[in-house]
């Protein structure tokens, strides 16, 4: 009997909610046969287990997706330099960026992030209730600290804004205005990045631009095409996930009140909101395709076929957290697969953490009594959850 083909993504949901059938799939179908808006159908996995070794395990190549009809939201296909390589090539480029992308430089703009979180802060408290938080405090903060950390001056942040926007589109814009933003946004980094040749400064792009291994330097097109995936990702995945983050706390008073009493338990808290909320709008859009047979939990995925991972979902399974659908900001969420896993494991998730860090601490403290002023307006075709307004008072 012929296995049946769900279309996917499974349908409209509410805010942070999970379509239950995500559940049910990794209980009874963890290797799902889906077919997407465009391209090929694929194996969809849900299991902890099954996503962490696609993650990781050589036998899947993203690289592969390149010359494939690869399950996909659009009709063009959208890659990136990083997510469209394998190792070697791949690791050789992350080495290079690692040079300049390191823990100690995240550390030196923990300061930033503090001042520039009080001083959004006090324009809102200035103003008065109500605020919306996405276009006040969410989005403001990790776009000034990426231009902070790219060197990307502050006057021209809007603008930035706009063109990042554009990078983690699905459907919000056509395929023309969003490649043509890109092309926009890659223009000005190219200009950005030959100021710092002539003169360097202590930013992202200087440290690029200088990055080398054993005489290996990064071309002027893996610069920009890294800065792009940089920019795209770090923005607009951070200011989306602040967002939801307070939204939750909001959602689970009980568990904010915790981490005013508890501030010790941030770090905690930041790595269970990565796990509890599901970011993405569809499971993963990178396609990896298996280069031969790969024996998972729910059966065998065949060499030349793709599958999807549906990271928020293999972060609820029970067999890897207990009681998984309730948030805790005590539990240990170390392991969750937010950030990928693996080769491809996210090189901003160090900045992402710490800007959300910051965010949460600096208004839990600013407003004791935040909540809600009105019901959230949520945003839909971008490859990232979150509320398009969410109106506070306090």
């Amino acid at each position: 009997m012929p296995m049946s083909v769900r279309s996917y993504p499974f349908g409209p949901v509410d805010g942070l909610e999970i379509d239950p059938l995500y559940s049910r799939l990794r209980e009874d179908e963890p290797l799902a046969r889906v077919q997407l808006p465009h391209g090929e159908e694929g194996w969809l996995l849900t299991r902890y287990d099954d996503v962490r070794l696609a993650l990781s395990d050589p036998r899947f190549s993203l690289a592969q997706a390149a010359v494939r009809d690869t399950p996909r939201m659009g009709p063009q296909r959208m890659g990136a330099i990083l997510t469209d390589l394998d190792p070697p090539d791949h690791t050789r480029l992350r080495r290079l960026l690692a040079h300049a992308f390191t823990v100690r430089r995240v550390e030196q703009l923990r300061a930033s992030a503090v001042r520039l979180a009080g001083e959004l802060l006090d324009e809102i408290e200035k103003a008065g209730p109500p605020a919306d938080l996405v276009t006040t405090y969410a989005v403001p903060l990790p776009g000034l600290m990426v231009c902070d950390l790219l060197g990307v001056p502050y006057a021209e942040r809007d603008h930035f804004q706009d063109l990042a926007a554009a990078f983690m589109s699905i459907t919000a814009m056509t395929d023309e205005e969003k490649l043509a933003k890109i092309g926009e946004l890659a223009g000005y980094l190219a200009g950005l990045a030959d100021q710092r040749r002539v003169h360097q400064e202590d930013d992202l792009i200087s440290a690029l631009v200088v990055a080398q291994e054993e005489g290996d330097r990064l071309t002027g097109e893996e610069l920009v095409q890294l800065t792009v995936l940089l920019l795209g990702a770090g923005y607009d995945s951070t200011a989306a996930h602040i967002a939801n983050s307070i939204y939750t706390l909001l959602q689970h008073p009980d568990q904010a009140d915790l981490l005013r009493a508890q501030p010790e338990l941030m770090p905690a808290a930041v790595e269970e909101l990565l796990r509890w909320i599901p970011a993405q709008e569809i499971s993963d859009i990178l396609p990896r395709y298996a280069v031969e047979d790969v024996e998972l939990s729910g059966g065998t995925v065949k060499a030349g076929e793709p599958v999807l991972l549906a990271k928020h979902a293999a972060n609820r399974d029970p067999r890897q957290y207990a009681d998984p659908d309730r948030f805790d900001v005590t539990r240990n969420a170390k392991g969750h697969l937010t950030f990928g896993h693996g080769p491809h494991h996210c090189i901003g998730a160090q900045l992402a953490r710490m800007d959300v860090q910051v965010a949460l601490t600096a208004i839990l403290d600013r407003f004791p009594g935040l909540r809600l002023a009105e019901e959230v307006k949520w945003r839909t075709g971008m490859a990232m959850r979150g509320p398009l307004a969410m109106m506070i008072t306090w």
